[in-house]
């Protein structure tokens, strides 16, 4: 056993959140970090899963330039964007990973599959990445930090840039380990169910807009465009938002509150991630269900979370009181 092995899983697991244990402050030890059994097949998977969407794009940018595009494929966008969107913030992030609220196990399950349909790796990974993120964010350790041993001036800044935002995926170095950041969802059998099973819930992602095309447009042409559009097109533009909370909100941006990394708010990217741009106000206090603070921050999945809360399908909903909220802040 470490020195770190009693020590909090994740200092966004504790009340608060704030307290960075000291001991984590020196780097990661082995045990945390998860290696690759297969380095080369591990990239080739992540890049197909990476860059198809982005090809398959372009090919959407043809078919608009050859003919109309239709509102059936808007649609199709929609409806397969926004929940499956908010599987990612709501499930895996505030749910999972962060513990924000709880729920009943019908819809712990039904968020994590929408989640897992993002194609952003299978839950328990992706939950255990981002409770490392917390524990050593912007320091040695943080799975993508763009500050981090990338040099200095434009150059070290574009190259932090693009590791935080996708070239992290291909670096294994600083992976979390699962059993020691997600123990918990290890030991929970519908969540490790939902992990084990990521290729058939990502393929089911890819399936309804198929189907959703074939139905309200009658024809196999309908049906492949509304995977287009419903799948690689919505995989692309949820990936880039995704990512662009780790790249970008940790470089551009305002600071509301006082927090040990370089976590921003970037007000322009909140209504398309749902409310996770809200970045500065996460990392100030990341246990708490909603990361839009004020009236004028929009966040959906706070929205939902409270809709939720409402119809008495969620409880311990986690809430940052304005007198910590003040304590924290910056001044002027």
């Amino acid at each position: 056993m470490s020195a770190t092995d009693s020590l909090p899983l994740d200092r966004a697991a504790q009340p608060g959140g704030e307290a960075l244990p000291s001991l984590l402050r020196h780097g990661p030890s082995p045990e945390e970090i998860k290696p690759s059994a297969n380095e080369a097949l591990d990239r080739t998977i992540t890049g197909f899963i990476t860059f198809a969407p982005m090809l398959l794009l372009a090919l959407a940018g043809w078919q608009m330039w050859d003919r109309e595009l239709r509102w059936r494929d808007i649609l199709i966008l929609f409806v397969m964007y926004v929940p499956i969107g908010l599987g990612v913030t709501v499930g895996f992030h505030r749910m999972l990973t962060h513990r924000s609220f709880k729920t009943s196990g019908a819809l712990r399950a039904l968020m994590t599959v929408l989640g897992t349909m993002a194609v952003e790796g299978p839950v328990i990974s992706w939950v255990a990445d981002h409770r490392k993120h917390h524990a050593y964010s912007d320091r040695l350790g943080d799975p993508h930090s763009p500050h981090v041993d990338r040099g200095h001036g434009l150059r070290g800044a574009l190259r932090g840039l693009a590791h935080a935002h996708v070239g992290w995926l291909f670096n294994h170095t600083q992976r979390a380990a699962r059993e020691r950041f997600a123990p918990d969802l290890l030991a929970d059998p519908i969540v490790s169910f939902i992990d084990r099973t990521f290729v058939l819930w990502s393929l089911l992602g890819l399936a309804i807009p198929f189907g959703l095309g074939a139905l309200i447009g009658g024809s196999l042409d309908a049906a492949l465009t509304g995977l287009l559009w419903g799948g690689a097109v919505r995989i692309f533009i949820l990936h880039h938002v995704t990512y662009s909370i780790n790249s970008l909100c940790h470089f551009f941006g305002r600071r509301s509150f006082h927090t040990d990394d370089h976590s921003r708010n970037l007000a322009w990217l909140a209504p398309l991630s749902f409310g996770e741009a809200w970045h500065n106000n996460h990392h100030a206090f990341p246990t708490s269900a909603f990361h839009g603070m004020t009236r004028a921050q929009v966040d959906l999945s706070a929205i939902m979370i409270r809709t939720l809360e409402r119809l008495g399908l969620a409880w311990e909903v986690q809430r940052v009181s304005p007198e910590r909220q003040l304590g924290k802040a910056m001044k002027g």
